[in-house]
């Protein structure tokens, strides 16, 4: 694998080839990806997760608040997780077609990467990419799920500003409450506000905050027009207050629990031959009592 300051030169010279393969090779889990890992160094560059139901413009949210950090002098990278193509297991949306206008930018890395089943609304490896943004020298770091509705709350565990993304057409509170983005947000965006019935909608989701003991303080709602770049200056100002106030809450700690957690999780998986597992239980389930508590038992 390549050498963490030879990407980082790249990144600083807007060459991203290194930083691609380097990425590739996490994610197909090569050999002596774990102790590449354990070398890094990686900064506290807060990782932003923007997430939301399908159409409601997390794509082009992104393309404005990258708009922003480039005029601003910022090196910003997103890695975009989109559905997996069921033949060859790649991500089926590329970054061209999503955020056209930046992905050559020499500022900006933009990766499109296949979910491949895993749920949750990310890729299983996110946090080991996540973590060798943050060495490589980046300033802002995006993580766009899926979009894929109730699964996607696992970005909150990834996350440190969760950015949940409606549309004044998203439905009732009661529906809102059932999708468990409710309970992930850090900033609610209703984008497109400039639908009818927007102005309702916001109020709704401001209610549902305070119904829930929760102040606005905490819980921003901010109204944008991504597609005009309009709410852009508002929703970084939100991220930013929001990241001050985590810092002095101390709730990192909880974050870094959950992300050692998931990665605990991750590698007892490596070590299961799903190939022996699926012949194993082939032969398991035509025994009379079978159980699949003491079948899975074996694999403690």
């Amino acid at each position: 694998m390549f050498d963490v300051t030879d990407i980082a030169k790249g990144v600083a010279e807007g060459n991203f080839l290194l930083l691609a393969k380097t990425i590739s090779q996490i994610e197909n889990i090569v050999e002596g990806t774990d102790g590449y890992l354990a070398q890094l160094a990686p900064k506290a560059i807060p990782i932003i997760g923007i997430t939301g139901p399908p159409g409601a413009g997390k794509s082009t949210l992104i393309a404005g608040l990258v708009g922003e950090w480039i005029a601003a002098g910022k090196k910003v990278a997103v890695l975009s997780v989109d559905p997996s193509s069921p033949f060859h297991k790649g991500a089926i949306l590329g970054d061209r077609i999503r955020m056209k206008d930046w992905y050559l930018h020499p500022q900006v890395f933009i990766r499109s990467l296949a979910s491949r089943g895993h749920l949750g609304g990310l890729n299983s490896s996110m946090i080991e990419m996540t973590t060798l943004l943050q060495a490589v020298g980046f300033d802002q770091i995006i993580v766009e799920t899926v979009g894929v509705g109730q699964s996607e709350v696992e970005v909150a565990s990834l996350a440190d500003t969760t950015v949940v993304v409606l549309v004044p057409e998203a439905g009732d509170e009661v529906q809102m409450m059932k999708s468990g983005l409710m309970e992930v947000a850090d900033i609610f965006v209703v984008n497109k506000s400039d639908r009818p019935d927007a102005q309702t909608f916001t109020n709704h989701i401001r209610q549902m905050i305070m119904e829930n003991g929760i102040s606005e303080d905490l819980v921003k709602v901010v109204a944008t027009i991504a597609s005009q770049g309009v709410g852009m200056k508002d929703l970084i100002q939100a991220m930013e207050a929001h990241q001050i106030a985590k810092t002095g809450l101390g709730v990192n700690k909880k974050l870094i629990t959950a992300k050692v957690v998931q990665l605990i999780v991750a590698q007892k998986m490596r070590q299961v031959n799903l190939e022996k597992l699926e012949q194993d239980l082939a032969v398991a389930i035509t025994k009379e009592g079978f159980n699949i508590f003491s079948f899975t038992q074996n694999y403690f």
